[in-house]
């Protein structure tokens, strides 16, 4: 048997798009150099609220800290990203990602001026748990099967992974649980499941 053809072209631009954008910042020093990170695009604060740089919501899911970092966002994108792309479509799924981008970096924001933190931020793992959102609807939709997906199985990968950042020092929380909830609400408006047709008819 062959495995299912991988046609998912937005999400293979969006991982080579985070890889090209992880290079160009470690070339310039990056990648734990704040300043670089902050004149990069990472997200912070001061700046998003008091000079208006409201772009950095979307820039600062484009950067990483590490290759860490990187590659386990990239990887869960990889394995994931294809089949809501499918379930989507490409223009759906591209509008998709990107305001997952900029709401999981808006519920970061928001818990930290609750808190009153300045805390610089980067990744793309709240969209990776917006995607995992996505999914989830897409599987309630399709009576918890799609593809290769099964509500129980992606439940309890999403529970782990978001349990788990709460006992991993540095991570940002509001922005995971914030994207599964964008990416849940997202799919909701976007996803349409296609019309199963029961009867077929050869009139020729």
């Amino acid at each position: 048997m062959y495995g299912k053809r991988r046609n998912a072209p937005v999400t293979d631009f969006l991982i080579l798009v985070n890889i090209l954008v992880f290079l160009y910042v470690a070339l310039r020093g990056g990648m734990r150099d704040d300043e670089v990170l902050l004149r990069c695009g990472a997200s912070y604060t001061p700046y998003v609220l008091e000079r208006r740089e409201y772009w950095r919501l979307l820039t600062a899911a484009f950067l990483h800290f590490g290759i860490r970092h990187l590659g386990n966002n990239m990887f869960v994108l990889f394995v994931t990203g294809d089949s809501l792309e499918h379930a989507l479509g490409h223009v759906k799924y591209l509008i998709f990602y990107l305001f997952s981008a900029v709401g999981a970096s808006a519920a970061s924001l928001a818990v930290e001026v609750a808190m009153g933190q300045k805390v610089l931020s980067a990744g793309a793992s709240g969209v990776v748990f917006a995607v995992l959102g996505g999914l989830i609807w897409v599987l309630i939709r399709n009576r918890g099967r799609f593809e290769e997906f099964r509500i129980r199985n992606l439940l309890f990968f999403s529970g782990v992974m978001l349990l788990s950042g709460f006992f991993t020092e540095g991570v940002d929380n509001a922005a995971h649980a914030g994207g599964l909830l964008v990416g849940f609400l997202l799919a909701v408006v976007l996803y349409r499941r296609p019309a199963v047709t029961l009867f077929s008819t050869d009139m020729t």
